[in-house]
C-alpha cells in the first residue's frame, strides 16, 4: 500500500483539519503496521509448516518429506515463474546449481534435526548460521558481543531436559548447526542469484534443483509411500505453509518495509517455532530453553541492528554514497541478505 499523500499536497486552505485528522492517521497506521503483520504471518507460517511436516515424517520419513516439500514448492514456482532458461552464462547457471544445493542441503538438515530434537531449539541453533555470517562480514567488536551472548544462550540450551550436554539427541544437534552452516550459505549464493537472474526467476530454477537433488535421498527412504495420495496431500500441504504462502506474504512486505526491520522480524522465528511446537506437537519449553532461545533472539537482533547502523553511517558519507547505497539498499545485514529473492527456500 502507498505511503499515504502529505496534507500539503492534497488539502484545501479550507479543509486542513479533515485530512490530518483522518486520512494519514489511518493510512499511517496500516502502512506501518501492515507489512510488519505480513512478515509475522510469514513466520508463523514456515514454522507452523515445519510442525506439521514433523506430523508427516512417520509416513514418509524426514527425507521423504523433504523431497514432497521442495518438488511441490519447485512445481508451482516453476508454473507461476516460467523463468527463461535460455541467455544465461556458464558462471549465471553456476551460481543457481550452488543455490539449489545450499537450499537442499539446509531444508534436508534441519528436517533430520526436528526428526531428533524439539522444533524450537533446533530452528535456535540454525540461527546461529546467519547469525555467525553477520559477526564475520561487520568484522565489529560489538558483534563479538552479540555471538558471546547467543553462545550462552546455546550453553543453556545444552541442558535441555536437565541431562547437560547430553540433554539434546547429539546427531539432531549437528544437524541442526549444519543446517545452519547451509542457511549462510543459501543466503551468499540467494543475494549472488537475485543479481544474475530478473524477478523470482533464480528462485524457482534454484528450487528445481534442490528437488532433484532430494529425490533419489526421498526415494531410498519413503519408497512408495511418497504416491500414497494421504502423504502426497500432506506434502502439499507443508510446500504451501512453508514455501509458497511465506515467500509469497514476505515479497508483499519488503515492498513497503525497511529491510533492517524485516531482518529483525526474521529473527523471531525460533520463538514462533517454540509456540508451533508447543501447540501442535505438545513439545514443552523449560523455563531454560525459554531464556536461551530469548538470548539467541536478542543477540540476532542486536547483531542485525548494529550492522545496519553501520550501513546507514556509510550511506551518509558523501564519498562513499554512491558506492554505498546499491549495497545498502537491500543487502543491509548477514541475517537478511538474500531473503527478498529467496524465502521461499526456508526451512
Amino acid at each position: 500500500m502507498p505511503a499515504p499523500s502529505s496534507p500539503t499536497s492534497t488539502a484545501t486552505p479550507t479543509q486542513p483539519s479533515q485530512t490530518t485528522a483522518t486520512t494519514p492517521a489511518d493510512g499511517s497506521f496500516r502502512a506501518r503496521f501492515g507489512p510488519v503483520a505480513l512478515v509475522v504471518t510469514a513466520g508463523v507460517s514456515v514454522q507452523f509448516g515445519a510442525a506439521l511436516a514433523v506430523m508427516l515424517m512417520p509416513k514418509a520419513g524426514a527425507a521423504g518429506v523433504v523431497t514432497l516439500r521442495l518438488a511441490a514448492a519447485a512445481l508451482v514456482l516453476l508454473l507461476v515463474c516460467r523463468p527463461k532458461v535460455r541467455g544465461y552464462s556458464r558462471s549465471d547457471w553456476s551460481t543457481v546449481v550452488w543455490f539449489g544445493v545450499a537450499m537442499a542441503g539446509m531444508n534436508g538438515f534441519i528436517y533430520q534435526a526436528i526428526d531428533r530434537i524439539p522444533l524450537g531449539p533446533a530452528v535456535t541453533l540454525e540461527v546461529l548460521g546467519p547469525l555467525v555470517l553477520s559477526v564475520v562480514v561487520s568484522r565489529r567488536l560489538l558483534n563479538l558481543l552479540w555471538a558471546g551472548l547467543a553462545l550462552a544462550g546455546v550453553v543453556l540450551l545444552s541442558t535441555h531436559g536437565g541431562g547437560g550436554l547430553g540433554g539434546l539427541d547429539p546427531l539432531g544437534v549437528a544437524f541442526a548447526l549444519a543446517a545452519g552452516g547451509m542457511w549462510a550459505a543459501y543466503i551468499v549464493f540467494s543475494a549472488r542469484t537475485g543479481r544474475r537472474f530478473p524477478q523470482a526467476d533464480g528462485l524457482a530454477l534454484a528450487m528445481a534443483v534442490a528437488a532433484v537433488l532430494s529425490l533419489p535421498l526421498g526415494v531410498i527412504e519413503a519408497g512408495s509411500a511418497l504416491l500414497r495420495p494421504s502423504t502426497l496431500l500432506l506434502g502439499l500441504g507443508v510446500a504451501l505453509l512453508s514455501s509458497v504462502l511465506p515467500y509469497t506474504l514476505e515479497l508483499l512486505a519488503l515492498r513497503r518495509l525497511p529491510a533492517p526491520t524485516f531482518a529483525i522480524l526474521m529473527s523471531l522465528e525460533p520463538a514462533i517455532a517454540a509456540t508451533a511446537g508447543f501447540l501442535i506437537l505438545n513439545q514443552a519449553l523449560s523455563a531454560l530453553d525459554a531464556a536461551a532461545i530469548a538470548l539467541v533472539i536478542v543477540a540476532s537482533m542486536g547483531a542485525v541492528r548494529s550492522q545496519t547502523r553501520r550501513e546507514s553511517r556509510r550511506e551518509k558519507r558523501p564519498e562513499s554514497r554512491t558506492e554505498a547505497r546499491p549495497e545498502s539498499r537491500t543487502r543491509p545485514s548477514g541475517v537478511q541478505a538474500g531473503v527478498e529473492e529467496s524465502s521461499a527456500g526456508r526451512n
